[in-house]
């Protein structure tokens, strides 16, 4: 190994950060959480995706304004401490790596749950073991290895979801032997386009939240990536209107070509059910392996971005010093093998709570993206106050797109927290208030050393 004293290398480019920004968010929240959500609400999920994809929008447009403004910020924490202050980028870099372990322990279930799927004789935890060994694998080697690698994991997801939009479509409006085009009947012949009444759409958005999550990522990639300044924008243009495009056009076809409420009454993913329906030859085991590979990409992205807070934490000595060593391809190993830990900590839940253990965890997942994005959301604010030229790169509509985002983040926020378990609610709170308890010691640590120092 070798010390810090070198960092980090930029060897990430635009189509590597796009592409982790999607490796990161078209994941178990998609292929999984998408019955859950069309169980919550219905066929107005799309509605709740529009509105998702609208705040991501403005909250990812104030990202790259500020990444633009500090071409030397290493992650976003180093943006929001510039303009919050300390406790809210401490709050933020923590609740920040909490979402991507839990994350990856959860889809290391999912990704089991689909392996079941050719393999039922093998419990639950066995097979996540197996695949968090492979995670963990790809990511110790170099970065623009693990760049290249979830380069092409996305896009093979990325091609099969445009395959599956197009076979979608083909078979609402098209006829052909024994298939029978619904059109758009489904929409509104089992209980009407909004079946569970507007709180339905309510409790849906902690999904929606949840399943946008992850493309913030490409703010952690700020030290790693050439020419942050010109590529974060691009990248950031790009990848949005791919996600919106990529959820919405799916749940369109899923909820006009299955009633709403036969969506959970099986155990397959929606994806999978649909390319049955097409009766091409093994096409449901195609789409459950595209599947897998998806859900492993986004595990890949999410041991990158928990790994790299977690490294630039131990850089400014906020947590031992051993989590900034790196190896000779500049990669930090005992970061990644620490946030790894996560991945098995999953397997052990998954040995008592087999298949639930995903639903539990996106819960506290929904409430941790909500807050990330409201604290990026009140830095993007403030930055521009501290730097009000707008000559280059800036939000045209500021400040009325970020108040907008943060008022709809707000109101989605009193209404999860109404219509989500309080089990869920109360275990998220008490890691909130652990971290902001080990904010408080730490200062107090510092101060009593300086007072210590002055004497």
């Amino acid at each position: 190994m070798e010390n810090n004293n070198q960092s980090l290398h930029r060897t990430m480019t635009s189509r590597h950060i796009m592409m982790m920004a999607l490796g990161g968010s078209i994941g178990a929240g998609l292929f999984k959480g998408s019955s859950s959500a069309i169980d919550m609400a219905g066929p107005s999920v799309i509605i709740a995706y529009l509105i998702g994809g609208i705040i991501l929008l403005f909250i990812m447009q104030g990202l790259a304004e500020m990444a633009v403004r500090n071409s030397n910020a290493r992650t976003f924490r180093d943006l929001v401490q510039s303009t919050l202050g300390h406790f809210p980028a401490h709050f933020l870099d923590w609740i920040y790596w909490k979402m991507w372990v839990l994350n990856i322990a959860a889809e290391a279930v999912v990704a089991a749950i689909f392996l079941q799927y050719w393999f039922p004789d093998y419990p639950i935890w066995m097979l996540a073991l197996s695949v968090s060994a492979l995670i963990t694998i790809v990511n110790l080697l170099s970065v623009k290895i693990f760049a290249e690698t979830e380069y092409w994991l996305a896009l093979i997801k990325i091609s099969v979801i445009i395959i599956f939009i197009l076979a979608g479509l083909l078979l609402l409006f098209v006829s052909f032997g024994q298939h029978s085009a619904p059109g758009l009947s489904n929409l509104t012949e089992h209980g009407g386009f909004f079946p569970q009444g507007p709180g339905g759409l309510i409790t849906a958005m902690l999904v929606v939240i949840y399943s946008y999550g992850g493309t913030e990522i490409i703010g952690v990639t700020l030290a790693e990536t050439k020419d942050p300044e010109k590529v974060v924008p691009k990248a950031v243009r790009s990848t949005l209107t791919r996600i919106i495009a990529f959820y919405l056009f799916p749940f369109f076809i899923i909820v006009s070509l299955i009633p709403w409420n036969q969506v959970n009454a099986v155990q397959e993913s929606p994806f999978v059910l649909v390319f049955k329906m097409i009766g091409i030859p093994g096409a449901d085991h195609i789409m459950n392996a595209v599947i897998l590979l998806a859900i492993i990409s986004s595990m890949n992205s999410g041991l990158y971005g928990s790994s790299r807070v977690l490294y630039t934490q131990a850089e400014d000595g906020r947590v031992p010093q051993i989590f900034a060593k790196l190896s000779e391809k500049k990669v930090p190993v005992y970061s990644i093998l620490m946030c790894t830990s996560s991945l098995y900590v999953g397997v052990l839940i998954s040995l008592f709570a087999g298949s639930k253990t995903f639903d539990f965890l996106m819960g506290s997942l929904g409430y941790t993206v909500l807050f990330i994005w409201l604290i990026i959301a009140f830095a993007h604010l403030k930055s521009r106050k501290q730097q009000p030229d707008v000559s280059g790169y800036h939000v045209k509509w500021f400040p009325y797109t970020t108040w907008l985002a943060i008022i709809a983040l707000i109101s989605i926020l009193i209404g999860v927290i109404f219509t989500t378990s309080i089990v869920i609610t109360s275990i998220t709170l008490g890691i909130y208030l652990f971290i902001t308890l080990t904010f408080i010691v730490k200062t107090r640590v510092l101060v009593q050393k300086l007072q210590d120092n002055c004497k």
